[in-house]
């Protein structure tokens, strides 16, 4: 593009030295700017253009630059013209320079006014002013002149540069149609190409299925010589093994999601066997390992009398021997893992029977081993425990025995994590591990096991003071079952935890019921009425004292809720409910055995003996209740509540009412909302479904009014005889005060109450008066 002869066209003007010939007719020519200036000589008249000289580095051509390479056909068409553009921009910026400049030199041509004065001399005459402009005007634009041939010689090596950028860019254009013209006529090559990859892609998944599906079918030869090669029971011992039951169970899934393919149900078939069989070899394998390790083990245990070598041995000794054969636990672990999760419950699939059943085997193989392991340990512990039973306390062995008892069920719980990789719990499911765990029911104690702690306690239990089992069921209680509110749960506490809540409702608590039960038979139902029992309480006896059989039932009550939770001792407990109504109709014997002695004997009182006792037991059950049960509580410190829960709204109408005919004393429970709904929260022991004349609230309620009721109207004639003065009637103070004196040996302790009678008495003889006068109005 570029040609070298250009640069040889451009004269060295710089390093040239011209020599400057004199102009004849006295007229001189000035050098040319373009020689090397001589310092010594400068002429006069070239002074005032010696400020307009032009540098020398704007005489050459322009300097070539190298233009900034094209990224593409359209980078480049713009870069050339951009560099076009500057190139006109500064061609045309040069010219207006040198017009400029040409005009002040044409300036400095002015003649001046006083060279055209005549003078005196006399002067040759002055060339023509034609001439004289043309000479100035050449000897001045001498050097533009030559400036003007450097220029249109760049111009005309611009404009060929212009003419081959245009040249490039029209090949360019030209290129970028035919490209496109070919990338027209490869768009449908490019399509075909494109079915066939995708095509090729489908062929080759195609492909792969057919081997994947072929693979199921091809493993069943190699398997069936694996497991059935001699030395098979030593595949179990390596890892490798947990990958025949992997692909095993992959190719029965397989089968039975395929059941249309050719043979399937043949190959489902012989593939469950090799499962089967390689279970087997697992349940072989580990039945030998866990024999080898009681061998050992067993005769060291028996060899010691050390507690703390014998418990080295028992977890310490027998886990490390366990775990030394790793590759067989790590494939009891992907049995177990295959049918239960990691807390033992069910995972169901069409390969559960097979692995359950494994599982169940291998679980009752574990503990039949660690039974025989652990066997010269429970006997020991057991010999001790009957021994402090003897020697020192009943209580105090049993606590003794369950803290034991535990200790062991949270090591062996441990240990057999470790073993199987699962963490058991409670599971009421038929098919969890829980479950099949329970079914086995050996000596040693775990979480699913407990038949050996309530064996060993009941027993004992049984022919000790019920005071004893309350202890230490309520022991139980606050020592596992509830946490304290700082105390912190650990893994040993979730399990006693857990291990107490079974232990409790699975067979204490109904073996505490059952004893309830038979000492209210004993104590209650059955107990006998002494006539010494029935005498008036004299002025030295505590008046709160409540009849012997009302104070043991209120006794059991008190060791009832000491012993189970008040969720179990308040909500419709059948114990509850039994005591009470047994205490019920043993204070009515004793009422009906007073009421036909009342001739020889008229003390005590037959109502006043049914109030007092009855509220006697109503305020323990009060006190039940709210947590504060007592034995013999001190005061009526309920009474108020209980009154307010007997008394109608209207006592005045109520008597009226019952002494007219209009009401019943059957009734009387009926008669206020108020009692119904006090009732309702003060009673504890109603049973849901249960009609009301099987809730023992209600039927402790309508006693006490009946006793209030025939005591009052009893009482409330006497004094409206009193007070009539009839003949054969005491006057009213000695009435007044006789009820006094009996009322201070029934409550003495109790004002209170007392006050309460008498008001009742005074309003019913009130109601007397009233209904009698109505009656002889008519």
């Amino acid at each position: 593009m570029y040609e070298d002869t250009w640069y040889n066209l451009v004269p060295d003007h710089v390093q040239k030295n011209t020599t400057v010939t004199r102009q004849p007719s006295g007229r001189r020519r000035r050098e040319t700017l373009l020689q090397q200036a001589n310092p010594t000589k400068q002429s006069s008249d070239t002074e005032p253009l010696h400020r307009f000289q032009i540098s020398e580095a704007s005489l050459g051509p322009p300097e070539p630059t190298l233009l900034p390479r094209a990224k593409s056909y359209s980078d480049f068409y713009h870069v050339v013209r951009a560099q076009l553009s500057k190139d006109a921009a500064k061609r045309k910026r040069q010219r207006s320079k040198e017009k400029g400049k040409g005009r002040a030199l044409d300036a400095l041509l002015i003649v001046r006014p006083e060279d055209s004065l005549p003078t005196r001399t006399a002067l040759p005459p002055p060339p023509s002013s034609r001439s004289v402009d043309a000479a100035l005007v050449d000897a001045s634009q001498q050097e533009y002149i030559l400036y003007r041939d450097q220029l249109d010689l760049a111009e005309r090596h611009l404009d060929r540069l212009v003419a081959d950028a245009n040249g490039a860019l029209d090949l360019l254009t030209s290129l970028a149609d035919n490209f496109r013209a070919v990338e027209a006529q490869t768009s449908s090559f490019q399509a075909q190409c494109d079915h066939l990859l995708s095509e090729e892609r489908r062929l080759q998944k195609l492909a792969d299925d057919v081997g994947t599906d072929l693979h199921y079918y091809a493993y069943l030869d190699g398997v069936t010589r694996r497991l059935n090669a001699p030395g098979a029971s030593r595949l179990v011992d390596h890892e490798n093994f947990g990958e025949i039951l992997t692909n095993l169970d992959a190719c029965i899934s397989f089968m039975v999601k395929h059941p249309h393919y050719q043979d399937s149900e043949s190959y489902l078939a012989r593939y469950q066997s090799l499962l089967t069989k390689a279970l087997h070899l697992l349940e072989v394998g580990f039945s030998a390992h866990l024999e080898q390790i009681s061998s050992e083990v067993s005769k060291q245990v028996q060899a010691t009398q050390s507690e703390a070598a014998r418990y080295a041995l028992a977890y310490g000794r027998s886990e490390q021997m366990l775990l030394e054969a790793d590759g067989l636990i790590t494939n009891v672990q992907r049995a177990i893992r295959s049918c239960y999760d990691q807390f033992g419950r069910p995972i169901h699939g069409e390969k559960f029977d097979t692995y359950s059943n494994t599982a169940n085997n291998l679980f009752l193989t574990f503990i039949d081993v660690r039974d025989r392991i652990l066997r010269p340990m429970t006997q020991r512990d057991l010999e001790a425990f009957r021994k402090e039973t003897k020697e020192i306390n009943v209580e105090t062995a049993c606590r003794n025995f369950i803290k034991q008892s535990y200790e062991r069920s949270f090591n062996e719980a441990g240990l057999f994590t470790k073993v199987f990789s699962i963490e058991l719990q409670v599971d009421p499911d038929s098919q969890s591990a829980y479950t099949a765990l329970k079914s086995q029911q050996k000596a040693l104690v775990n979480l699913a096991n407990l038949n050996p702690i309530a064996t060993t306690l009941q027993p004992i239990l049984q022919g000790t003071d019920l005071q004893v089992t309350c202890n230490l069921l309520s022991w139980i209680t606050n020592e596992y079952l509830l946490l304290e509110y700082d105390e912190e749960e650990t893994q040993y506490s979730i399990h006693c935890h857990d291990l107490t809540a079974r232990l409790l409702t699975e067979h204490l608590w109904s073996f505490v019921d059952a004893s309830f039960e038979a000492e209210v038979t004993q104590s209650v139902s059955k107990a006998p009425i002494p006539p010494e029992t029935l005498k008036p309480v004299s002025q030295t006896d505590n008046p709160s004292d409540a009849y012997p059989i009302a104070k043991r039932a209120l006794e059991l009550l008190a060791m009832y809720d000491q012993a189970m939770p008040k969720e179990r001792s308040q909500k419709s407990s059948p114990v509850v409910f039994r005591i009470v109504i047994e205490t019920i109709s043993a204070l009515q014997r004793a009422e009906t055995r007073m009421k036909t002695n009342k001739a020889a004997n008229p003390d005590p009182d037959p109502d006043l003996f049914m109030i007092k006792n009855l509220l006697i037991l109503k305020n323990g059950l009060m006190s039940l209740e709210i947590g504060d049960v007592r034995a013999q509580p001190a005061t009526m410190q309920y009474f108020g509540q209980i009154w307010d829960t007997l008394s109608p709204q209207n006592w005045m109408g109520l008597f009226r009412g019952v002494l007219g005919g209009t009401l019943s004393l059957g009734l009387w429970s009926s008669v206020t909302n108020a009692g119904a709904a006090a009732n309702a929260k003060l009673g504890g022991n109603r049973a849901g479904a249960a009609p009301a004349d099987q809730d023992a609230n209600e039927k402790l309620d309508e006693l006490l009014r009946q006793s209030i009721y025939a005591f009052t109207q009893r009482w409330g004639t006497l004094l409206n005889g009193a007070l009539s003065g009839k003949r054969g009637q005491q006057n009213a103070p000695t009435t007044e005060k006789e009820l006094d004196k009996k009322l201070s040996v029934a409550f003495g302790g109790q004002p209170e109450v007392m006050a309460k009678l008498k008001e009742a008495i005074f309003i019913n003889a009130q109601a007397q008066k009233e209904v009698k006068a109505e009656r002889g109005s008519r």
